[in-house]
């Protein structure tokens, strides 16, 4: 009895004992499988399947095709050539048994492909991550700083974004602006790459006068 059976999106007539390389499936070696799109058993025509039917096989091995060789070339002013090979990854099986009933109660792994195995792996993780984007968006706000740190946004030229660099180094106050030697000046004009913004915008003058 034959079988034609489909795969990889291409078609397949079978037999027990016949030895079939597919495109690659999710399997491994020594796997038994079983490949429920059958298009026709025997003188059974499936529309578009045979409803039932199955073809059962034992994985041999995953191996790969022949290399193919793509050269292309572009005449024109600034010509180019490139030579690219390719070997198509496939799995090697012995067809073992050709169910006409009874498939779908086999308990026989289905055949799925390497591909679609890949692209449900990665639906699953994409559809985890709108959740985790939601969390993320309803999770509480971080507290201040510091409790009662000052608003540093007073001071010429300091935003938001500057006003958390300060914070991240342990400034949350205008006493400690107006407290910075020349010292203080240029370490952290340096670590908080500030270019001399401190002295220019006079930084240690306002907070002086914010502070009082």
């Amino acid at each position: 009895m034959f079988a034609v059976l489909k795969t990889g999106g291409k078609q397949y007539k079978v037999q027990s004992g016949d030895v079939l390389r597919v495109e690659k499936l999710a399997v491994a070696a020594g796997e038994k499988i079983q490949f429920n799109e059958i298009l026709m058993v025997g003188s059974t025509v499936g529309a578009p399947l045979v409803e039932g039917a199955g073809v059962q096989a034992e994985v041999i091995d995953q191996i790969k095709g022949e290399k193919l060789i793509n050269f292309v070339k572009r005449r024109r002013k600034h010509s180019s050539k490139r030579t690219k090979g390719h070997r198509q990854q496939l799995t090697l099986l012995r067809i073992t048994d050709i169910l006409e009933t009874g498939a779908d109660a086999s308990g026989v792994k289905a055949a799925i492909g390497a591909s679609l195995a890949r692209k449900e792996a990665h639906g699953s993780g994409a559809a985890a991550a709108p959740k985790a984007a939601a969390a993320k968006k309803s999770a509480p706000k971080a507290a201040p700083a510091a409790a009662g740190a000052d608003d540093l946004k007073q001071l010429s030229g300091v935003g938001p974004a500057l006003e958390k660099k300060l914070h991240a180094a342990g400034v949350t106050s205008f006493a400690q602006v107006a407290a910075w030697t020349e010292a203080d000046v240029e370490e952290f004009g340096e670590k908080l790459s500030f270019k001399g913004r401190i002295e220019r915008e006079g930084w240690i003058d306002q907070a002086k006068a914010l502070a009082k």
